[in-house]
């Protein structure tokens, strides 16, 4: 197993590492003979980050709230008045009466207390939470195509398995028809029958497995594929690669992330585990949540300032009907209310800021627990099935094959019976398929385990600091 150190200067690293936990070497996808492409786990998991849509809306959407938090932040515009006062209706001349005037004013609000910098932080503090949510997404990436990649393999090399072991079911059935002719041996006519029926049995188990294959192969194309994101041309090309995928034949081994803590013999305490779960990212999107929440409710106690206006107007008089100048007016006031009936609407304000606030907190806890609940059954069942993997290689596997190995000999000098051959065979084939399974079920756990301590590939301001 190689271990895959992630850079801790930027998000893109980290998500690297997030995607891959601890990747093994294994070459990117690749052409093959039969034109058919070579698709490794590293580079199925790669390509889905890559071709993920989600995560150039949830980048899109950061940039439309830092946007907006630079809005929230500036003065609204003042208002110009322009207008006609005190015309006379008798006969509408602008010269005739002295209070008649051409009037255009201008009006500046002040919005109340600090709330422009305060909607200003409680925007910016929001926009923080999405690379957050990124680094959550594409660590779900991992363990999703991932997940699907193993079981795809899985299906595979069953599919291997069992076309190696047919070669050797059709020279027992031989065996067997010779047996049977040379009338020599106990071979009946129902252990022919029996040995056609189990190389019908084994090809209908390959028509399921390829099934199978096919499905875990399509839900994989939903996640590499470049569709409706690319030129018609492109996308047809990826559509036809899609199409020929042929999984790598290694398994990755990857490295878990904290080891020790995984397979100490002690439960360490909930208290203990939620700081490991702490620097989690979605944990970390939350507290940003929460954050931006808190500041909600200084925002709504603005609501108890008063909103101030500044107005100004200047007033334009014509002569006089003899030629005589009259002077012009400047009328310079302020405006301002007084929140005096809070009862009913600003304390109602605060009161619904601070509820929103408690919410998200619940929403953080519930998180936590979550993630409790996936580490004691990832833990769990992952110990266990190292228990099964040792009783496969130390006891089991080598006890079926001396089985069939036993039945054989005692069949070809003729005080065997031929079915126990073929149970035995079948038997051997069963083992390992199921320790096939086995190990493939290990890195799955593994992925689950990697994605709830992702948080110690990297730290806060790592990821904070994304653009």
């Amino acid at each position: 197993m190689i271990s895959n150190k992630p850079s801790q200067t930027k998000i893109s690293s980290v998500a690297s590492a997030i995607a891959l936990s601890c990747l093994f070497s294994v070459s990117p996808m690749s052409q093959a003979a039969n034109n058919e492409q070579i698709l490794s786990f590293n580079s199925a998991v790669t390509t889905a980050q890559k071709n993920d849509p989600w995560l150039t809306g949830n980048k899109h959407l950061q940039q439309a709230v830092e946007a907006m938090s630079h809005a929230a932040a500036s003065m609204p515009d003042p208002k110009m008045s322009i207008g006609l006062a005190n015309l006379p209706t008798d006969g509408f001349d602008f010269y005739q009466e002295g209070m008649t005037q051409l009037k255009v004013g201008i009006t500046q609000m002040f919005p109340r207390g600090d709330s422009l910098a305060i909607k200003n932080q409680q925007l910016r503090i929001e926009s923080e939470a999405y690379p957050f949510q990124r680094a959550d997404r594409k660590a779900k990436i991992a363990v999703t195509v991932g997940t699907l990649w193993l079981d795809a393999f899985r299906v595979q090399q069953s599919i291997s398995l069992i076309e190696k072991n047919r070669s050797l079911f059709e020279q027992l059935a031989d065996v067997a028809q010779a047996s049977y002719s040379s009338a020599l041996g106990k071979t009946s006519q129902q252990d022919i029958v029996r040995a056609q029926l189990e190389l019908t049995r084994l090809d209908d188990r390959l028509d399921i497995l390829a099934q199978q294959k096919n499905a875990y192969l399509g839900m994989l194309a939903q996640w590499l594929s470049t569709a409706f994101t690319t030129s018609a041309n492109s996308q047809q090309d990826a559509i036809s690669q899609l199409h020929n995928i042929q999984l790598a034949q290694q398994l990755p081994q990857l490295d878990l992330l904290n080891n020790k803590l995984v397979y100490g013999k002690t439960w360490l305490s909930v208290e203990v585990l939620a700081k490991h779960f702490a620097n989690h990212p979605a944990v970390f999107a939350l507290d940003k949540k929460i954050s931006a929440s808190k500041t909600g409710i200084h925002l709504a106690e603005q609501q108890y300032q008063p909103e101030w206006g500044v107005n100004a107007s200047y007033g334009y008089r014509g002569n006089d009907p003899m030629g005589n100048s009259r002077s012009d007016f400047l009328s310079v006031g302020i405006t301002f209310d007084l929140p005096l009936f809070t009862e009913n609407r600003q304390d109602m304000v605060v009161k619904s800021a601070i509820s929103k606030t408690e919410a998200v907190k619940t929403e953080k806890i519930l998180l936590l627990r979550q993630l409790l609940g996936a580490f004691s059954s990832a833990k769990g069942r992952l110990l266990r099935l190292e228990e099964r993997k040792i009783l496969y290689r130390t006891r089991l596997l080598p006890q079926v094959e001396d089985q069939a190995e036993a039945s054989l000999t005692a069949y070809t000098n003729d005080y065997g019976d031929f079915a126990e051959v073929v149970r035995s065979r079948i038997a051997v084939l069963n083992a390992k398929i199921d320790d096939l399974g086995i190990q493939v079920a290990e890195q799955k756990l593994i992925l689950e385990l990697n994605y709830l301590f992702v948080g110690s590939l990297s730290t806060a301001n790592n990821i904070a600091g994304e653009q």
